[in-house]
């Protein structure tokens, strides 16, 4: 039965756009002339790492790297996770691009490999191929008699023209209200799929381009389409495995897609698709699109995802994996061992790691200038200077949320910009991470549950704490 129902939702599949959107950083390449392009688009410094990362988007693009992974290590706040979007940009729309934090496995109403799973088969996708008919031609009229009693149904004619033909059509029901809710009217080119009724407006016809109609700034002009009206053309949709395993596990259908929790999906629903796939790229119906799947906070998966990840890697329909971490060498979660950025070291083999190096003093003045035009906050020099110097002492982050804090004590004073004094009240109101440890090892007695010992109270626990 679920063979007869992959075959019957294919023509569904159809109607599924694709779900999801892509953050829009650019700038990722091998030339550094495309450096004023990524700052241009928000990305500032990283050469290195985006050096290395349009090698892996090429190696991509050429199918060379299915199967294997990249990790992004490096400090907070160094721009990782923008380096796997910028990845996600230039790969464009087609390629299917999955994003989850390692913390969100531990939160689902499902088990850890079936979570994991879902993932993996959202960033793989299938680029369905089939021939519609369409009717393609400029509307000349349209005839829609509407009966006075109101009983009857409305009845119609459209008549369409190409370059060599004219065909006066019949209109139901539907097909009217269609063409009235797209706004069709005289002169314009529409596009009508036979198989669906879907009308698309192509746009105005050049040969109405004199008219005195009320015509605002984007309606677009085009030629007259040539040839008869009644054409064949092969549409190519991309849908991911996991939409099918969805519609293909669920009573309603490709409805389930926007039901929310997709709940666990039964082994032999998959085994059957891919095998149906198989099918499809052996008849040249499909083919495989490898995608990338991206994991924030890779560190907070345990030893029995690491596991699932190295048997996934060495699949047949596998993704590029992208991972990304902050940790230096940690505990492995779920395990006494230590290992670097907490990764087994049999997994940390597989990947090509990338590194993100801290932002000098240059590239935080150049980010802070884009952050306070983003915010439209008016910034005299001085503050911006004073900024800076806060975020080499302390971090980018917490200087790019001083920028708000200020804007606001300024707006208070009822200054045009913000100043150096109106960043020093800010800095002295919110505290960064340095001096909020130095506050509380000053205060330590005073608050519940300090794990803090004395000096020379117990020097070996002293010492053990401190190794």
């Amino acid at each position: 039965m679920a063979e007869v129902r992959v075959n019957a939702e294919v023509k569904d599949l159809t109607r599924i756009e694709r779900i999801g959107a892509h953050s829009h950083i650019r700038g990722l390449g091998l030339d550094d002339a495309l450096e004023a392009r990524a700052v241009s688009q928000g990305l500032v410094g990283q050469t290195s790492a985006r050096k290395a990362a349009g090698v892996i988007t090429q190696m991509i693009k050429e199918g060379k790297i299915a199967g294997r992974g990249v990790l992004l290590a490096g400090q907070p706040g160094t721009g990782k996770t923008a380096i796997a979007m910028g990845i996600a940009k230039s790969l464009g729309l087609e390629t299917p691009f999955a994003m989850i934090a390692a913390s969100e496995i531990f939160s689902m109403e499902m088990s850890k490999t079936e979570a994991l799973t879902q993932a993996f088969r959202k960033a793989i996708g299938v680029k369905i191929k089939e021939e519609t008919e369409l009717i393609e031609g400029e509307v000349v009229e349209i005839e829609i008699d509407r009966p006075a009693s109101g009983q009857l149904a409305k009845t119609g004619k459209l008549t369409m023209k190409t370059t060599e033909m004219e065909t006066i059509y019949d209109l139901g029901v539907k097909m009217i209200e269609t063409i009235q809710r797209e706004k069709v009217t005289a002169g314009d080119v529409i596009s009508i799929d036979k198989a669906s009724g879907k009308v698309t407006k192509l746009g105005r016809s050049f040969a109405r381009s004199r008219d005195y109609d009320a015509m605002g700034p984007a309606t677009k002009f085009v030629q007259c389409p040539e040839g008869e009206l009644q054409k064949r053309r092969e549409v190519v949709h991309v849908v991911s495995l996991h939409e099918i395993d969805v519609i293909n596990s669920r009573q309603q259908g490709f409805l389930a897609l926007f039901a929310g929790d997709t709940g666990e999906i039964r082994p032999e629903v998959r085994e059957q698709i891919d095998s149906k796939v198989a099918e499809w790229r052996e008849e040249g119906k499909a083919e495989i699109v490898p995608g990338v799947l991206f994991i924030d906070e890779v560190h907070m998966l345990d030893i029995e995802c690491f596991s699932f990840l190295n048997r996934a890697l060495e699949s047949d329909m596998a993704p590029i994996l992208v991972v990304a971490t902050n940790r230096g060498i940690t505990k492995i979660r779920g395990t006494n061992y230590r290992a670097p950025h907490g990764i087994p070291i049999d997994l940390l083999d597989r990947l090509l790691i990338i590194n993100t190096q801290p932002y000098g003093e240059k590239e935080i003045r150049r980010i802070l200038d884009i952050r306070t035009e983003e915010e439209d906050v008016e910034v005299t020099g001085d503050a911006k200077d004073l900024l800076t110097k806060i975020g080499v002492e302390t971090s980018l982050r917490y200087a790019i949320q001083l920028i708000s804090a200020a804007s606001l004590v300024a707006q208070r004073r009822k200054a045009a910009a913000v100043d150096v004094e109106d960043v020093s009240r800010a800095y002295t109101l919110f505290l960064d991470v340095q001096r909020s440890v130095q506050y509380l090892q000053e205060y330590a007695q005073e608050y519940m549950y300090n794990e803090i010992e004395e000096p020379g109270e117990n020097g070996e626990d002293q010492a053990d704490m401190q190794q």
